[in-house]
């Protein structure tokens, strides 16, 4: 019960939070099950398995979280089983030896574990090394006669930060490992190796592997152009990692090249940014039917929702204010900044909850505490909603006025646009054969080819 209710507020507080988007999600996988995942956003990634599947899952997590307020609580009470790192307990390295015993009899006992093998949270732009942890609870697990699945689990998120960013979630192929009984000593670190290296693979196919930071607007500029060209829906996440793994072999084996095409596109992608458009708003036809409905929808909008609108900005503008200065001054590496962000919310929103249904309760009595309690969080939602749709609305008439009605600057753009096209279509029949080559990925094949 206690694990079904954290699940379900975390869930809905995570995609208030994010704009999740979930690649296959996970199979309701039966018998003993290991998620692993990349680890590049502090608690936010072991939530986010809640997202992925509706089994109960046991977490991994490093020993100094289950002494911290409200959080060691919620970890016991979840059932997650304490990691002891080298750099938190130097000398209490073998209790892993209990934990990792404990993992394996989850797992015996037909349960699904979570465990993020890179052994912590970072925000480098690719992997760091996998360490052996999961594949020795794998091994205990094999020995005791069973046989489970490791299941990737690739998370890539645009701004992890910010509120409203992007996050993919893409769940992998599951890892059979059988059962066997490696002879202790050299065979059976091989066999530790060896799934370590599988386990490495895996997650390189669903996590997007850059060489630097600024390479992720770059790649996704690319990906856009090439969509375009070739007719390809935008957002497809394997073709994003070819055209990210193709980035990398220019920059090594054409670096004079490679660095001409990322000024041009990164200045493509600045002029776009400053129109508010995106290459594909560049095609767009602007019809007088279509503008005229496009204004009269939104008027409606703004005459009916401003009101609530203000109202909603009034009443929590406490909250998100303290929420966004608590993040903006606490000494926190980036990869635990949304952590703070969403603990901080989950643990204001009921209080806020509480003071306005007292305020309601004081001032109109009961029917007033009544109007707070069940008003409260639609008003909330409502006031996120209004203010994100309507910061779209305004990006959509920016784009009209200078693109709709400026056609000099249109027509410069879009013969811009379609000579990176042509670059990155050349690019992409150069290096295919060996882009393919470097991955089990296959690349879409370019227009005009076999």
């Amino acid at each position: 019960m206690f694990y079904r209710l954290v699940r379900a507020v975390v869930s809905f507080a995570l995609g208030l939070f994010y704009r999740l988007e979930v690649q296959r999600r996970a199979d309701d996988l039966s018998g003993p099950v290991m998620f692993v995942g990349n680890h590049p956003n502090s608690l936010i990634d072991p939530a986010l398995v809640f997202v992925i599947t509706d089994r109960p899952v046991t977490f991994l997590a490093r020993e100094p979280l289950f002494r911290a307020p409200i959080l060691g609580w919620l970890l016991k009470g979840l059932g997650a089983l304490p990691v002891f790192r080298k750099q938190d307990h130097p000398g209490k390295m073998e209790k892993n030896e209990g934990t990792l015993e404990a993992a394996a009899n989850a797992l015996l006992a037909s349960k699904a574990i979570t465990i993020f093998p890179e052994g912590k949270s970072h925000s480098e732009p690719q992997l760091s090394d996998i360490k052996t942890g999961c594949a020795r609870i794998a091994l205990r697990v094999a020995r005791a006669g069973s046989a489970l699945r490791i299941v990737p689990i690739g998370l890539t998120y645009a701004q992890k930060h910010r509120f409203k960013s992007r996050v993919h979630l893409e769940v992998g192929e599951p890892i059979l490992v059988q059962a066997a009984q490696p002879a202790a000593g050299e065979e059976e670190l091989e066999w530790v190796r060896g799934l370590t290296q599988r386990v490495g693979e895996g997650l390189r196919q669903v996590t997007l592997n850059l060489e630097e930071w600024d390479d992720l607007d770059l790649v996704e500029t690319a990906d856009q152009l090439f969509a375009l060209r070739n007719g390809y829906r935008e957002k497809d996440p394997e073709r994003l990692r070819m055209i990210a793994r193709g980035a990398s072999l220019v920059r090594r084996e054409q670096p004079e090249r490679f660095d001409e095409l990322k000024e041009d596109l990164m200045s493509f992608r600045t002029r776009l940014e400053m129109v508010a458009a995106d290459p594909q708003s560049l095609r767009l036809e602007y019809r007088r039917a279509e503008v005229a409905s496009f204004v009269l929808r939104n008027l409606a909008s703004l005459t009916f929702g401003m009101p609530l609108f203000g109202l909603g900005l009034v009443l929590f503008a406490v909250p998100f204010m303290t929420v966004r200065l608590a993040s903006s001054v606490a000494p926190l590496s980036r990869d635990r900044v949304a952590t703070l962000k969403l603990v901080a919310s989950l643990v204001l929103a009921p209080l806020w909850w509480a003071l306005l249904v007292s305020v309601g309760w004081w001032g109109w009595g009961v029917a007033g505490a009544v109007v707070a309690a069940v008003g409260a969080l639609p008003l909330a939602l409502f006031t996120r909603y209004f203010l994100d749709r309507w910061r779209n609305v305004l990006a959509d008439a920016f784009v009209f006025l200078k693109l709709g009605n400026r056609s000099r600057l249109k027509q410069h753009l879009l013969f811009e646009g379609e000579r990176l096209q042509e670059e990155i279509q050349q690019l992409v029949g150069e290096f295919k054969a060996k882009v393919e080559q470097s991955g089990p990925q296959q690349l879409p094949p370019a227009a005009g080819t076999p």
